[in-house]
């Protein structure tokens, strides 16, 4: 993982003095001159990488936007004027200019501030964003409030060309050019080709057209050939033609204009005051506007610049999982899987390397898609190829996967199409907070009609399970989380029967009276629960589940009659997940034995570590241990106890 250690490139001290200690707000910019900024720029980036090196982050994304960042604020009155940021792992510039520079060496820890934005930590952060696609629906939304609500307050937002893969974004796109507010919309092109202009006089064309008083001038000329008698609406009509038809001569086809907006672009995205003047016009334009900036990733550190994708997301030293992860195990297995079966294609969501699937794609580039940030088109493409006979495997993370419930339920499962799913960081996931946590697929995708489940435990077992599904003619899923993929343990080779898992059973020799039933993820937890038991001289029996979904309820219900209790324990959000069921289950079977769930509470859960989510949540090796031995002694306790008898 590469870690940014290093200095910003062309610092030059003692020629200004620092500036970034006295901004303490947007306000602050208002009084600061071009070279004053510009040093603020490199300070800036100063901060980012050093504080980056320490607690890991977004780092090529966030060097790209310094410029960008200040040119808005200085432009912009935020807290009252909105601005929105596309996925928002941009936004440690805009973080640092609102008045958290001095918590800024806290990013992404327990208790300190998230590297994504946050309603709840600065008014300045106007929507939680952490997803891609979502900040033109959004901005344009709090405009259209602001304009029910009499303010005359603006709204930006800011936009990736990679969010703009969504289709989120061309929905809002289409919306906002219908409805015709002054939304302003940033279009941060770091080398992503979208609608070049061509050559010296459209980009004068542009730049005259963004002016407000042409804009004026050309609405006043309107109104006046309109209102010449008899031919004014015909004359109107063959000027409005004639504009298009030189528009056409000296532009390629632009997306943008086309939805009526103005636009204006591509412009230098790291200069200062050509940025400062265009975004100033577009505000003072009072229409909707698409400001086209080109921005260089890893801006001001070569390491970045040179290689963006590397590092795009750093990982802290100290939170890498020691070890091969799911994500290694999967990316060997889904490869040799490919040699062996050419029916098996691969797809991705702008996360190939995220994934593991870079080794896939390097091999069989012409089974491998990455379809862009579009989870929705991802699931419809995947069941347009098994709807021919192949074996697509979608990998894509657990939390962005959310939103392609519909197409899996009417496009997949409806049909009963073998599409695989892979899902990749499921569970509790390390520093990106809310909007990352993977805890919802269980209780979103159980209740999906044909679709089997599965959470394998360990290396061997993915592999087995990867193999066993491509032989299925049916839609399933694989679940794994964020963390170290253990491997060499008898169990995880065992072949895989359907609706059953595999035992861990206890080395002692007195019968176990409890037995933990757990998502595969979680094996390291249980297996410290095993050992604590034990030293305590009480014998637990471990059930790897395998399966989520289908159950053999037969042999479930089997397992709870043969022990005085039994602990669910799943890397999921409890409401609707699979302790309901085995709990649901022991009601309609009146089987015998006391039952107590674990999983994750339902709230959306703050920053931290794996570690520290999964303490938090009672699904540690310690609190694990803790429950066993109060279910045992007939306590009952939080979290959310079941008991049956």
């Amino acid at each position: 993982m590469a870690s940014p250690q290093g200095k910003v490139n062309g610092r030059n001290p003692g020629k200004v003095p620092y500036v970034l200690p006295g901004v303490k707000s947007p306000q602050d910019l208002k009084n600061l001159g071009i070279s004053e900024l510009n040093c603020l720029a490199t300070e800036i980036r100063e901060l980012i990488i050093s504080t980056v090196d320490r607690n890991g982050g977004h780092l090529s994304s966030n060097l790209g936007v310094v410029e960008l960042t200040i040119a808005l604020h200085l432009v912009f009155d935020s807290p009252d004027d909105k601005i929105v940021w596309d996925v928002g792992h941009q936004c440690y510039t805009h973080k640092i200019l609102t008045g958290r520079y001095g918590q800024f060496t806290s990013l992404r820890k327990s208790g300190g501030i998230a590297g994504f934005p946050k309603i709840s930590e600065s008014p300045h952060d106007s929507f939680n964003t952490g997803h891609a696609s979502t900040s033109i629906s959004a901005a344009l939304g709090i405009l259209a409030a602001e304009r029910i609500q009499g303010t005359g307050n603006r709204s930006v937002a800011v936009i990736g060309d990679g969010a703009l893969t969504g289709g989120l974004a061309f929905e809002a796109l289409s919306h906002a050019g219908h409805i015709d507010l002054p939304i302003v919309i940033i279009l941060n092109d770091n080398k992503m080709s979208i609608s070049p202009n061509v050559g010296g006089i459209s980009k004068h064309l542009s730049g005259l057209s963004m002016k407000s008083k042409y804009q004026t001038f050309r609405r006043t000329i309107d109104s006046m050939v309109r209102k010449i008698p008899l031919i004014g609406e015909f004359l109107f009509m063959m000027m409005v033609r004639f504009k298009r038809a030189v528009k056409a001569v000296f532009y390629v086809d632009n997306f943008f204009v086309d939805l009526g907006f103005e636009y204006a672009g591509p412009i230098d995205g790291h200069n200062l005051p050509q940025l400062i003047q265009v975004i100033r016009n577009a505000r003072d334009l009072n229409k909707p506007v698409v400001v086209h900036v080109t921005t260089w990733k890893g801006k001001g550190y070569a390491s970045a610049e040179e290689d963006p994708g590397s590092y795009h997301a750093v990982s802290s030293r100290e939170r890498i999982p020691p070890g091969r992860t799911f994500t290694n195990a999967f990316s060997d297995a889904v490869l040799e899987a490919g040699k062996a079966d050419e029916r098996l294609a691969v797809i991705t969501a702008a996360m190939e390397d995220g994934t593991g699937l870079s080794a896939f794609r390097t091999a069989f580039p012409g089974r491998f898609y990455d379809v862009g940030i579009a989870e929705e088109h991802a699931v419809t493409f995947a069941a347009g190829l098994a709807s021919r006979g192949l074996r697509p495997v979608t990998a894509i993370y657990s939390s962005f996967f959310q939103r392609a419930l519909d197409q899996v339920v009417h496009d997949v499962c409806l049909q009963n199409l073998p599409v695989i799913f892979v899902l990749d960081r499921a569970g509790l996931v390390s520093d990106d907070g809310e909007t990352h946590q993977g805890i919802l697929d269980i209780s979103l995708f159980r209740s999906a009609p044909g679709l089997t489940i599965l959470a394998p435990a360990g290396e061997e077992e993915l592999k087995l399970m990867l193999n066993w599904v491509l032989e299925k003619s049916a839609p399933v899923m694989i679940r794994y989380a964020k963390t170290s993929c253990p491997s060499g343990v008898p169990a995880f080779s065992f072949p895989v029967e359907e609706g059953r898992g595999v035992f861990i059973k206890s080395e002692r020799e007195d019968p176990a009276r409890l037995c933990i039933l757990f998502t595969g993820s979680l094996f390291t937890q249980v297996m410290e629960v095993k050992e604590t038991l034990e030293a305590k001289g009480i014998a637990a029996d471990l059930y790897n589940l395998r399966f989520l979904k289908p159950v053999d309820e037969d042999h479930l219900a089997g397992i709870l009659n043969s022990y005085e209790a039994v602990i669910t324990a799943e890397e999921g959000i409890l409401a609707g997940g699979f302790g309901e069921h085995v709990s649901d289950l022991a009601l309609r079977r009146k089987c015998t034995a006391r039952i107590f769930n674990l999983g994750v509470k339902e709230k959306f859960d703050a920053l931290g570590t794996r570690e520290e989510l999964l303490e938090r949540n009672g699904l540690d090796g310690e609190s694990i241990a803790l429950a066993a031995v109060n279910l045992l002694m007939g306590h009952e306790f939080n979290p959310r106890p079941t008991t049956h008898k």
